[in-house]
């Protein structure tokens, strides 16, 4: 771990010490060193990444799965990532997710270009996320490709603490967690970020929308997810601020997506 984070410097502080707590299990952690001594790592830079990669993600999707409602929380299944990924094509600028989570959308994002025949240093790459275990397999899944980025110094809350005040995003991928009730919405009551309407206290999604757009550069893009009910939702104001944002003709297109998409929910979602 030591020498993993000295060869690292994004991974400073981050990897956790737990290799030496008396409970656990010796023979399922030689089992599991021995397990990854033999991928084949070496001269094939990328081959390996991708392999190790890979290994991580479905980690990823295993514990979310077992995580169950939090796991939602830092896995977006793969197939609404590349479907948002797809639409948006971010061959080149500024990639900013501000709710990440494990970082699945910048992982898409690369895999995109790459397959595209573009260049991965033609984007860069910005974060933030306040859950600050999920913070972490973010700057580990991004480290473990080879993928640089800004994620903050820490983690943080983005309406109340933005890391990246100044940003003006290309591209914005993002999944913010639905129906948020306990945002603190009641202390950013004259916030610049609502251009379309104060969003009410007991629900972030419509401050989450504008925080999106708050972000983007004049000619950039920004791909979510939203639950179904934020489409005609009227309730403490939601549909003023809808209405505002469609005649500003902001909105390209919205795409409905079937249920049972998420591990901790059957609701169907829209991008």
């Amino acid at each position: 771990m030591t020498a993993i984070e000295r060869d690292n410097p994004i991974l400073k502080n981050i990897l956790p010490r737990e290799d030496a707590r008396p409970t656990l299990d010796k023979t399922r952690l030689g089992e599991l060193i021995e397990l990854i001594s033999s991928i084949g790592l070496g001269s094939q830079e990328q081959k390996s990444k991708d392999v190790l990669g890979r290994v991580y993600e479905y980690f990823l999707s295993q514990f979310a799965s077992a995580e169950g409602k939090k796991g939602v929380e830092f896995y977006t299944p793969q197939a609404v990532v590349r479907v948002l990924v797809s639409m948006l094509a971010p061959y080149k600028g500024r990639i900013f997710d501000p709710c990440c989570g494990s970082g699945g959308m910048f992982v898409q994002s690369e895999k995109f270009v790459q397959a595209h025949g573009g260049r991965v240093d033609d984007i860069a790459v910005y974060g933030q996320e306040s859950n600050p275990t999920t913070w972490k397999l973010a700057k580990m899944n991004l480290a473990i490709r080879g993928i640089s980025s800004d994620l903050g110094r820490e983690n943080a809350d983005s309406f109340h603490k933005d890391l990246h005040p100044d940003l003006k995003a290309d591209f914005i991928l993002a999944n913010p967690p639905f129906n948020m009730s306990d945002w603190g919405g009641d202390r950013l009551r004259e916030d610049k970020r609502w251009k379309y309407g104060v969003p009410p206290n007991g629900n972030a999604n419509y401050a989450w929308v504008q925080h999106f757009i708050h972000h983007l550069a004049p000619n950039g893009t920004a791909g979510f997810v939203l639950a179904n009910g934020n489409m005609s939702s009227n309730t403490s104001g939601e549909g003023e601020i809808r209405k505002a944002i469609i005649e500003a003709d902001l909105v390209d297109c919205m795409v409905a997506m079937p249920g049972q998409l998420f591990f901790s929910t059957q609701i169907p979602v829209c991008l």
